[in-house]
């Protein structure tokens, strides 16, 4: 490490990865109550699995951006960290609020958690992916207030480059996004309409920033290609973002009562958002095409190029699949929504997640630029594993869905919900399969830092340029 404050990105790794098995491990206790309907009941009801699987997923994405903007921002600035104490003091604020929460969702009816909380004097409870306690909406405000500062600080004192600066304004929007989930109004049309403006404008906006920032700091590294390459790259991509993100949230408001305008606005620009996702993918292999250094961590290089192709296939092959009104008015809420779902945040956010403790746990733990050969083959095939498994999954999901708008909206003779669910019941069991592959290549990924092994040195400049 260049510098000694980076350290604090460390326990944010491990929190990130710790939630990530969370995550995976009611991701599969849901799958299994898709045909085991008693699975853990009631023990375990599914809308509860599912409030701890989404939220788990967004928690451990939001530690993993900590980490990664810790790790970051001082090199980036040339300095130290304005104060690792407090973010230190940070990341266990929010992990034990998220523990809690979680030990809340677990023992409790959502109903009894919402009265001892006090939700009843600023209602903020009840809707998806936002489930969380008011008080804990305040604690995550709290802490975000904080990890914008110690950026801010940081920042400001060193050197301002475009990577920290794109880092920046998606971390800031992240956060003021998030003032939307204390707005919850009575008419469910509007409260619909504002609470896009959180889950939208974050992963189809704000977070792409943060995802092509963090993209951008290890290519640079792992390349050794001029940072001016790579900052028009990065110019590029989060312009186009931008412009496609924020008025493609008109494909949310086809259907919830908002002007017919929207289905205009929302097909065309959203018919055009996979474009940044396809320049994202340009942008990785020239740069790996081009690079001047020999990195020694090639499983960096390999997530990072993943998170690229992946990325596309999620956020932009399979958005766009189902994201034009005329097809929308069928898929819409179908398995077809779960897929592209499921690809977008694996590509997108979990990969770059990964690409980035890939390249910075070496040196966190003191073993160099890259660690041992064996503990890079072992994150190699986590990485074939846990890619592979999730494509078959959203192709299972895919097949189910196309299935479901047949039997369930389109044909002559629509069947009832329960009766369609029976005939795809197939797909599921293949899906839940597919699950327990992916489940293998996170137990690889993670016994990877155990292996034993010496650290893989660097070569030399003039020995990785002959």
């Amino acid at each position: 490490m260049q510098y000694a404050s980076q350290s604090v990105a460390k326990p944010y790794f491990v929190g990130a990865l710790g939630l990530f098995v969370v995550q995976i491990l009611f991701g599969l206790i849901m799958g299994t109550q898709y045909v085991v309907g008693d699975f853990l009941f009631p023990a375990i009801p599914f809308d509860t699995a599912k409030m701890v699987h989404t939220n788990a997923l967004i928690v451990w994405l939001l530690l993993g951006f900590m980490g990664a903007s810790y790790y970051l921002v001082p090199e980036e600035s040339e300095t130290e960290l304005h104060s690792p104490r407090l973010a230190i003091a940070l990341f266990w604020i929010f992990l034990i609020a998220v523990l809690l929460t979680v030990v809340g969702y677990l023992t409790m009816t959502y109903s009894n958690l919402a009265k001892i909380t006090g939700n009843e004097y600023w209602p903020t409870m009840g809707r998806l992916y936002l489930e969380q306690p008011t008080i804990t909406k305040i604690g995550i405000v709290i802490v975000a207030l904080g990890f914008l500062y110690n950026l801010g600080m940081t920042i400001l004192k060193g050197r301002k480059t475009v990577v920290s600066s794109v880092l920046m304004i998606g971390l800031i929007g992240l956060a003021v996004l998030f003032l939307f989930a204390f707005y919850n109004p009575a008419n469910l049309a509007l409260d619909k309409y504002y609470w896009w403006w959180v889950v939208h404008l974050w992963v189809e906006g704000v977070w792409e920033l943060i995802m092509a920032s963090i993209l951008a700091f290890v290519l640079i590294k792992i390349t050794g290609v001029d940072r001016e390459v790579i900052e028009k790259w990065l110019y590029v991509i989060i312009a186009v973002t931008l412009i496609t993100g924020i008025l493609g949230t008109g494909h949310h408001y086809f259907w919830i009562g908002t002007p017919e305008y929207w289905q205009w606005w929302g097909s065309i620009f959203s018919a055009i958002e996979p474009i940044p996702f396809f320049i994202m993918v340009v942008f990785a292999f020239n740069v790996i095409n081009r690079r001047r250094r020999d990195h020694p961590n090639k499983a960096a290089t390999l997530w990072a190029l993943g998170t690229a192709v992946m990325a596309f296939l999620g956020a932009g092959v399979w958005g766009f699949m189902h994201t034009l009104a005329p097809i929308n008015y069928y898929t819409h809420g179908t398995q077809i929504t779960a897929a592209h779902g499921h690809l977008a945040f694996y590509g997108a956010y979990v990969l770059v997640v990964l690409t980035m403790i890939s390249y910075a746990m070496p040196q966190l733990r003191g073993q160099g630029a890259a660690a041992s050969n064996r503990t890079q083959v072992m994150e190699m095939w986590s990485f074939w594993l846990m890619s592979v498994a999730m494509v078959f999954m959203v192709l299972f999901l895919t097949a189910a869905g196309i299935l479901q708008v047949w039997l369930q909206r389109y044909g002559a003779d629509p069947q009832p919900f329960m009766a369609v669910q029976q005939e795809v019941a197939l797909f599921y069991w293949a899906r839940l399969l597919a699950g327990f592959v992916f489940l293998i290549g996170l137990v690889v990924y993670l016994a990877s830092f155990f292996a034993k092994g010496e650290p893989v040195p660097e070569k030399p400049a003039a020995q990785a340029a002959g």
